[in-house]
């Protein structure tokens, strides 16, 4: 879904990808051979405009050095058409997501390519990104880096894999559509004056609450040194730790547009995770309880990602 509402889509735009998706092969599986493309490049075009030249060239004035020159080019045009077509036979492409992602920047999708054979050249893009790999020992990794600027679940778009090794003659190309999503996290946003701590809430030394045996690796101010003194017996003092007080991170709290009062709830989330505050998350029509950790974390990201507050219309990807 997609959180703000977007520009309509022209027909020529509907139309590229109505013939994008039926041409397309499905991510995953061998690429068939009714599913790649050769299209020439403008290189290409003068490397086949030559060659009548060169013909008409040696029947006008009866050389046969251009004729011999006129065949080769052709004949070494197929070898290249062959050669692409093969480079691009048979690739098998596979994704992988990024851990996490924040509206405004990039996501960084790994992308795997695996075949029986060496494959040169190799060129995969998207809507606002591309790559290079080659495949070596069957298997050949890089990253894509996409641009997301809208939290929200994030279809992504259809993959192009194209190659135009060796000479640059004509682009093997094909289309892998899936239907991978990608949740998108909010843009934090860092608040000037920070309402939480600096330190987590219960790491204060409080109350002495007596001594405990030397344990390796404890706090050298915590020991005991006078009784050590006195008993020979090295110890640790032990302080009872104040109660952990519970934070509640509410979106009615928040002020301005429904995005900023998000992008703050992240920019506080991420703030008290680091801080190991415990903490809990009030949202229109949900409410995380208190906790701490990783993966409370990411659940509470995840909420702030998939939220939909009034006023916002919810939308197809």
């Amino acid at each position: 879904m997609t959180l703000a509402r977007s520009a309509p889509v022209s027909w020529r735009e509907r139309l590229r990808r109505h013939w994008q998706g039926r041409l397309s092969s499905p991510l995953g599986e061998p690429l068939p051979q009714k599913r790649l493309f050769l299209l020439p490049t403008r290189f290409g075009l003068g490397w086949a405009a030559l060659i009548p030249v060169l013909v008409l060239f040696g029947i006008n004035y009866q050389n046969s050095l251009a004729h011999a020159l006129a065949f080769w080019l052709f004949a070494l045009g197929v070898v290249v058409i062959l050669r692409a077509w093969r480079n691009l036979l048979g690739v098998r492409l596979a994704l992988r997501l990024p851990a996490e992602v924040f509206a405004g920047g990039e996501a960084r999708l790994g992308i795997v390519a695996s075949a029986r054979r060496p494959r040169t050249a190799l060129r995969v893009s998207a809507e606002g990104g591309a790559a290079w790999l080659d495949v070596r020992a069957g298997h050949g990794e890089t990253e894509l880096a996409l641009p997301v600027p809208r939290r929200g679940v994030v279809r992504l778009p259809v993959l192009r894999l194209e190659t135009r090794w060796p000479l640059g003659l004509v682009r093997a190309m094909s289309w892998q559509d899936h239907d991978t999503e990608l949740l998108v996290w909010p843009r934090p946003l860092v608040e000037e004056t920070s309402a939480h701590r600096p330190g987590g809430q219960g790491l204060d030394t409080g109350d002495f609450a007596g001594l405990r045996r030397f344990v390796p690796g404890d706090n050298p101010t915590r020991l005991a040194w006078k009784q050590w003194s006195r008993t020979g017996t090295l110890a640790t003092k032990d302080f009872e730790a104040p109660p952990r007080e519970s934070l509640w991170l509410d979106y009615q709290a928040c002020r301005g547009a429904p995005e900023r009062r998000l992008s703050i709830l992240c920019g506080r989330v991420l703030a008290h995770h680091r801080a190991g505050d415990r903490y809990g998350l009030r949202l229109p029509g949900q409410v995380l309880a208190p906790g701490e950790g990783e993966a409370h974390r990411r659940a509470a990201l995840d909420a702030l990602a998939r939220c939909q507050p009034p006023g916002l219309a919810e939308l197809a990807p």
